[in-house]
């Protein structure tokens, strides 16, 4: 009698367990609902409806006639918009490799003590510190062609004026050195970081063996901080990629279009002549680009983790 009671009594808590759990998972549910909630309406809602108005000739009379695929179509032959690519990838290759190549060798000045190593490095990351719109500002008083300081330097180095922003050969180039200006601080915290965090016995075999400071750093420093140079890279690709309060503020897009990068073309489209519709799809494909080239980051981050 004792072990069919004891059986009959455990049955029921078995079949309670499942209750239990349910319970649990409706009251997890109630708990995440707002924040599912505001993700879909922040986020999920504003691409879906981009998504929609891509495929509508949107514009501001009220009138949005359903036209498919015709404004994917028509950046095919859009030279305007191709150029916008083209800019866009060059503009994002130099503010990237300039702001890792340098933040890379502060990183590697900064982890070595030296009198005003703290000062020194409290300026260096004093640009990333402001406003991208209010150094955009200061860097246009500079660009000035009469006014500017940086050609009155040049002149009192007796070399000729520069043409810097002004000049559809160089706009692209001094924009990056822009960036550069502003971001390589960022990409020296994060490969600092990753160098304090180093194991010192490789540099410290490496001395007895008589190695030289550049072999040190071509032969320990940077394979060991090399995953702190990718995320570094990383970071700066999806940021220039997105880059437009810079770019904006200097130049319009200009001189004509010479500076006209993807973001800058797709806002006018949008905002300037308001053609939604078109202007939606170029959003929409300047996702798709970004995200190819995040997963692609993020492929190489897995593979140089699981190394």
């Amino acid at each position: 009698m004792s072990a069919s009671t004891t059986a009959a009594a455990a049955a029921p808590a078995k079949r309670r367990a499942p209750s239990g759990r349910r319970n649990y998972a409706r009251s997890y549910w109630l708990f995440a609902a707002p924040a599912a909630v505001i993700v879909a309406a922040v986020i999920v809602f504003p691409w879906v409806f981009t998504v929609y108005m891509s495929v509508h000739d949107w514009k501001v009379n009220g009138v949005t006639p359903f036209v498919g695929l015709a404004n994917y179509a028509k950046m095919l032959t859009d030279e305007r918009f191709l150029w916008a690519i083209v800019r866009t990838l060059f503009f994002t290759a130099g503010a990237v490799i300039a702001p890792v190549v340098l933040g890379v060798w502060a990183a590697v000045t900064f982890a070595n003590n030296f009198i005003g190593r703290g000062f020194a490095r409290t300026v260096f990351v004093l640009p990333m510190m402001a406003t991208p719109v209010a150094i955009s500002l200061v860097w246009t008083m500079m660009f000035h062609p009469q006014l500017g300081v940086l050609n009155y330097l040049l002149s009192v180095l007796h070399l000729p004026p520069f043409g810097w922003v002004y000049d559809t050969n160089t706009v692209i180039p001094t924009l990056v050195m822009v960036e550069t200006w502003q971001w390589t601080p960022l990409v020296m915290l994060i490969v600092l970081g990753g160098i304090a965090s180093l194991p010192t016995d490789p540099y410290e075999a490496a001395v007895l063996d008589g190695a030289t400071p550049w072999q040190r750093f071509w032969h320990i420093t940077l394979p060991l901080a090399w995953p702190f140079v990718v995320v570094a890279a990383a970071i700066r690709v999806i940021d220039a990629l997105k880059t437009f309060d810079t770019i904006y503020v200097i130049t319009l897009g200009g001189p004509g279009t010479a500076s006209e990068t993807l973001n800058i073309l797709l806002y006018q489209t949008a905002f300037a002549y308001y053609d939604l519709g078109y202007g939606s799809a170029m959003v929409v494909v300047f996702f798709i680009i970004i995200l190819v080239i995040t997963l692609l980051l993020l492929a190489n981050r897995q593979k140089e983790i699981t190394k």
